[in-house]
C-alpha cells in the first residue's frame, strides 16, 4: 500500500490557505458593508456642517446692511467656497481637487466671518473635519 507522505505534510497548509481565502472574502464583504455605512454617516455629518455654514452666510448676506466692507467680503467668499465643494463623489482621476484643503478654507472663512461680525463661532456638534486616529491626528 502506497502512502503519500507529502500530502499528509501539506494538509495543515492546505486547510490554512483555504480558511484564509474564505476569511478574506468574507471580511471584504463585511468591510464594504461597514465602509458604506460609515461613509453615509460621516457624509451626512459633513453636509450638515456645510449646510450650517451656508445658512449662516446666506442669513447674514440678507440682513447685513453694508455691501462693500470686509464683513460682506467674508460672506461672499464663504459662499463661493461652499459653491466649489463637490456634491457628488469625485472619481479617482479627479485628484486635483483637495477636499481637505477646501474644507479647512471653509471653516477658516466661517471663523473669520464670525470674528468680523462679533459673533461667537460655535456649532452644537463637534466638527466632522477633525478625525482622531491612533497613529496620527488629521484635522480637515
Amino acid at each position: 500500500m502506497e502512502f503519500d507522505l507529502e500530502a499528509l505534510v501539506n494538509v495543515e497548509a492546505t486547510f490554512y490557505d483555504a480558511g484564509y481565502k474564505d476569511g478574506h472574502a468574507h471580511g471584504r464583504i463585511h468591510g464594504l458593508i461597514e465602509g458604506r455605512a460609515l461613509g453615509r454617516e460621516k457624509g451626512y455629518e459633513m453636509w450638515e456642517e456645510l449646510a450650517f455654514y451656508q445658512g449662516f452666510a446666506r442669513t447674514w448676506l440678507a440682513i447685513y446692511p453694508r455691501n462693500d466692507d470686509r464683513t460682506a467680503h467674508h460672506i461672499r467668499h464663504l459662499l463661493e467656497l461652499l459653491a466649489q465643494f463637490p456634491q457628488v463623489n469625485p472619481s479617482a482621476t479627479d485628484s486635483e481637487l483637495d477636499i481637505l484643503k477646501l474644507s479647512r478654507q471653509i471653516s477658516s472663512r466661517y471663523r473669520a466671518l464670525c470674528a468680523s461680525l462679533g459673533v461667537k463661532a460655535s456649532r452644537e456638534a463637534p466638527s466632522v473635519w477633525k478625525l482622531e486616529n491612533a497613529a496620527q491626528t488629521m484635522s480637515f
